[in-house]
């Protein structure tokens, strides 16, 4: 991985106590408001096929979009601590067998994975140091839709990104979190052939979808 920190820093930041809340939150509440953009995104243009949930956490974007009709999610992430609430989400959706998860950095690896017809990344490219690649990477293997998160590029959140980096590293921890020119981040998904097809700006995160020409 490029610069910033070993799976083992992911995985003392991201934590099993961490997965276990997000867990809760989901079952009490469902997706959160951008994820649901997201998923809004993807459903408008039809959910069928494959889909790549990079960065996924518990895999709940690829299970919501499993309901909405595909057939079969992959989820790609660098922390082990989601694996057993991811599963147990997984079996109370009764999507077991159509899920499957990989522990990998998918900036390196992604052409080890097979091109899905819809990648989703909700809160990951701000968890990684090269953005850029991290899209591209994804961009590359989407068949027909990409759509992904990134916090928008202000004074206030490079100011607090980078107090939060400060405690991390005080308290000599790996992780740290990295706000993004999001134009260049669009510019790579561009690069790989997908043309812009909708774009959010929230309060605190852009989110942005793109799509294959047939």
């Amino acid at each position: 991985m490029a610069g910033c920190c070993s799976r083992q820093g992911y995985d003392s930041f991201f934590t099993k106590k961490i997965a276990r809340r997000d867990a809760r939150a989901y079952r009490r509440r469902g997706l959160d408001p951008n994820a649901r953009r997201i998923v809004g995104f993807v459903a408008r243009r039809g959910v069928a096929g494959s889909v790549l949930d990079v960065g996924g956490g518990n895999g709940v974007l690829g299970l919501e979009l499993l309901k909405a009709g595909a057939e079969r999610a992959i989820t790609v992430e660098l922390s082990s601590s989601y694996d057993t609430t991811a599963t147990e989400l997984a079996r109370e959706a009764g999507v077991e067998d159509r899920v499957e998860r990989r522990a990998v950095d998918f900036a390196d690896a992604a052409e080890e994975f097979p091109e899905a017809d819809v990648v989703v990344m909700h809160r990951v490219v701000c968890c990684y140091p090269d953005g850029e690649a991290l899209v591209a990477a994804a961009a590359g293997r989407a068949r027909r839709l990409l759509a992904f998160s990134v916090p928008r590029r202000t004074w206030w959140t490079r100011v607090g990104a980078s107090v939060a980096n400060a405690y991390l590293a005080a308290r000599s921890m790996e992780y740290r979190s990295f706000i993004h020119r999001p134009d260049r981040l669009f510019t790579a998904a561009e690069s790989a052939g997908l043309t812009a097809a909708w774009e959010h700006d929230g309060a605190l995160w852009r989110l942005a979808g793109f799509e294959r020409s047939s």
